[in-house]
């Protein structure tokens, strides 16, 4: 699904923003090249919701000043955050600065709701602390149209796109 990848970005990107290294869903074999704290990101459970009448959401006015009609849909979801560190100040410092990203440095498209920490734990396997977030959220997405009537694509509200 082409919206929980770009919630998954999102996230990504504004977390490398508040300088904490950050990637997708934890790759065990750059575990040696890290240095600091670092994060991985994905998204659990989403389910979708209606906006509007039908995902109406009303007009806009266009750039050229021609009102256009505009369709949106919403996720309700979780965001999950691991943070290692090889020890557990490192941890617990990319905890606090994933935390302030997650509840007030998100793009405009994503609430968040309630984040919840784990304990901190030592992760045998990899030499390593760590420690699991879960942020519930909703995710708004505005439609893309090429011509009327036919949607292209679904972008995250306050993300530009390319």
């Amino acid at each position: 699904m082409k919206e929980l990848r770009q919630m998954r970005d999102a996230v990504i990107g504004a977390l490398r923003e508040a300088g904490l290294a950050a990637e997708t869903a934890f790759p065990e074999r750059r575990v040696s090249k890290m240095n600091g704290p670092f994060a991985s990101v994905s998204v659990g459970a989403a389910e979708g919701k209606t906006v509007g009448f039908c995902n109406y959401l009303g007009e806009v006015r266009g750039a050229d000043g021609s009102l256009q009609e505009l369709y949106g849909k919403r996720l309700e979801g979780v965001i999950l955050v691991e943070v290692r560190g090889v020890n557990a100040q490192d941890c617990d410092g990319g905890c606090e600065i994933a935390s302030c990203v997650l509840l007030g440095g998100l793009p405009g498209g994503i609430q968040p709701g309630e984040l919840t920490w784990e304990a901190l734990c030592w992760e045998k396997n990899l030499q390593m602390f760590r420690r699991r977030g879960r942020l519930s959220c909703t995710a708004l997405f505005t439609a893309c149209q090429k011509n009327e009537g036919e949607f292209l694509d679904f972008i995250l509200k306050g993300v530009l796109s390319s």
